[in-house]
């Protein structure tokens, strides 16, 4: 099957954490039309089996390819270190780009040599991961926390209030206690709570700066790289468009877009039915 530059983009996550993600591709390459999915029925993904998400992606994916999708991006770290590879095996013909946490830069970055990393469970106990830390942080000292409950808060819109603060307090005041200044959003939902890890962080005794890394905007520039090698940027006429998927009721993600990209979009449902994926 021929692939064209003017085919979209397919974009997907567990819920929301993506459309961190879809931000800088947006920006980037405005010519660009997107499709993502939030698979909002299963989310998060965190806490669920390596077979569980494994099969999930792959069945994103297809939805994704079978809505014209030239290149996907596994905008959602969890999925990146669980079905990257798999997918890769699986589906050679296809161009993905995944997430990693930026441990490299972090350690790189670093003065302290203290490195804080926000992740999920299942990130953290990733092989991929493991590799990372083994090539990038043998002389950092990293301190890892999965944030356990963040992600439902997010999901659920509070990305300001004050339980949401109450849990990151819980999380980073230890971090920024033992010296770390320089601290990794290793989940693409964790974006969206950065002012107020910003606010910790200013509010913070040491007063002490400390460097945030988010990896989507070079997860952007990557996916960059992929389309212009193959040849597949889109046409510099073309008109950009979002198309937003859920698994889940249309209206939580219309809201949720609205709230975190500044922009009310129209959402499409999708159900699962016997570990498939159809349109509502």
């Amino acid at each position: 099957m021929t692939i064209t530059a003017d085919q979209p983009i397919g974009i997907f996550d567990s819920g929301v954490g993506g459309l961190s993600v879809l931000r800088p591709i947006q920006a980037l390459f405005p010519n660009e039309q997107l499709l993502y999915f939030a698979d909002q029925a299963h989310v998060p993904y965190g806490s669920r089996s390596l077979a569980e998400i494994r099969r999930y992606s792959e069945e994103i994916t297809r939805f994704l390819l079978s809505e014209g999708a030239k290149i996907v991006v596994v905008a959602c770290n969890t999925a990146s270190a669980a079905a990257l590879n798999t997918l890769r095996k699986t589906l050679p013909q296809v161009h993905f780009v995944g997430m990693e946490p930026a441990v490299k830069p972090a350690a790189l970055e670093t003065r302290s040599g203290k490195v804080g990393v926000l992740a999920t469970e299942n990130t953290f106990s990733s092989p991929r991961y493991a590799q990372l830390m083994s090539r990038f942080a043998q002389d950092v000292e990293v301190i890892e926390n999965p944030c356990r409950g963040l992600v439902p808060l997010i999901e659920s819109g509070y990305v300001a209030a004050t339980d949401t603060e109450a849990l990151l307090r819980k999380v980073l005041d230890p971090m920024l206690a033992s010296g770390v200044d320089t601290l990794v959003l290793g989940c693409t939902h964790y974006p969206f709570v950065r002012p107020l890890i910003e606010r910790i962080i200013e509010e913070n005794a040491t007063g002490a700066r400390v460097t945030i890394i988010d990896p989507a905007p070079a997860v952007a520039r990557q996916m960059g790289r992929v389309l212009t090698r193959q040849q597949l940027l889109a046409p510099a006429g073309q008109r950009g468009s979002v198309r937003l998927f859920t698994s889940a009721r249309s209206q939580s993600l219309a809201d949720l877009s609205e709230q975190l990209l500044g922009k009310r979009l129209a959402v499409e449902e999708v159900i699962w039915r016997n570990n498939r994926l159809t349109s509502a």
